[in-house]
């Protein structure tokens, strides 16, 4: 499982980077609903600006949803897509424990709030995790079936592989230099060679939780930028929250974290999956926020507002 997801981490590094220039070539821009008031008399004018006037629509042109910084974002993005890698690596091959180190854990010495997890183990549990750690990696995909994001898909690609690569830069550097041993460490009922293995040693913080938050928030943040009226970014945030949730309490259930690590890695992702898009989140102008007006009469000149 280890390879594969080294595999699969590599794979996202390569076919991200070739978005590299599709974005930077050309931003597919959103439409900005024109200010027009062809009606606008002139007594709706302060009475100095009276005489003829005519009414200036104000397109904005258009505007991107989002934007972004080639010379900060692409040096972050490859930085932590290369130290995640790297790192990834090295947590899944750990030098294994002696029996000595296994023979003198003590659940005693877990915290008040850890504790009670210790004697949790499910084989069956971790696996089905696993389905939701991978499945959410390719979830973007589906922005391919919605007409607006589809258009700005290279844009998305590289905002969802900057995304993903800083919550693997955050998880590997805590396991990468964190040693704190799973709950199935403490369990007698787990096999000796299970807890003797290097991964073992891996359970600072929950990475499947932090990557599932990740991916499903930053959909659901995505949406709900392209379609701000929409009531389906509900149900996407809440799909969210079920699918971290989910795999929240089978890494629990599998013995594979303490609910420190698990909460930890819901807060990492969730904030990162949102945060991410929302700073390079583009202002867009709406109707009636700026208004031109071109007037006439004892003078000349143009009527400006703008709402904040």
């Amino acid at each position: 499982m280890e390879r594969l997801m080294i595999k699969i981490a590599l794979a996202c590094f390569v076919s991200s980077f070739l978005f590299l220039k599709s974005y930077s070539q050309e931003d597919t821009l959103s439409n900005v609903r024109e200010v027009r008031d062809d009606t606008l008399a002139v007594d709706t004018l302060p009475h100095q600006l009276s005489g003829s006037t005519q009414s200036l629509a104000f397109n904005g042109d258009k505007q991107p949803i989002y934007k972004l910084k080639p010379v900060v974002d692409v040096p972050l993005s490859l930085a932590t897509a290369g130290w995640s890698l790297y790192a990834f690596t090295k947590i899944y091959s750990k030098e294994n424990s002696s029996i000595e180190d296994i023979q003198s854990l003590q659940v005693s010495d877990i915290n008040g709030f850890d504790r009670w997890a210790a004697d949790v183990y499910s084989e069956k549990a971790a696996d089905i995790s696993d389905y939701f750690f991978y499945g959410a990696m390719p979830l973007p995909l589906l922005f391919l079936a919605d007409n607006k994001i589809r258009k700005d898909f290279g844009k998305i690609s590289f905002l969802y592989f900057e995304t993903m690569s800083l919550t693997g830069m955050l998880y590997t550097g805590a396991t990468y230099f964190v040693d704190r041993y799973r709950p199935y460490a403490y369990n007698p009922n787990v096999p000796m060679s299970d807890k003797l293995e290097g991964n073992a040693r891996n359970s600072f913080y929950a990475g499947h939780v932090a990557l599932v938050a990740t991916s499903t928030f930053f959909m659901a943040k995505v949406y709900s930028d392209y379609h701000p009226e929409s009531n389906l970014k509900w149900l996407f945030y809440g799909t969210a929250a079920a699918a971290t949730g989910t795999t929240a309490y089978l890494r629990h259930k599998g013995g594979r974290h303490f609910p420190s690590d698990i909460l930890l890695g819901t807060v990492q992702g969730t904030l990162t999956g949102i945060l991410v898009p929302h700073f390079h989140k583009n202002k867009l102008l709406k109707k009636g926020d700026l208004t031109i007006v071109p007037y006439t009469g004892q003078s000349h000149g143009l009527y400006v507002s703008y709402k904040f």
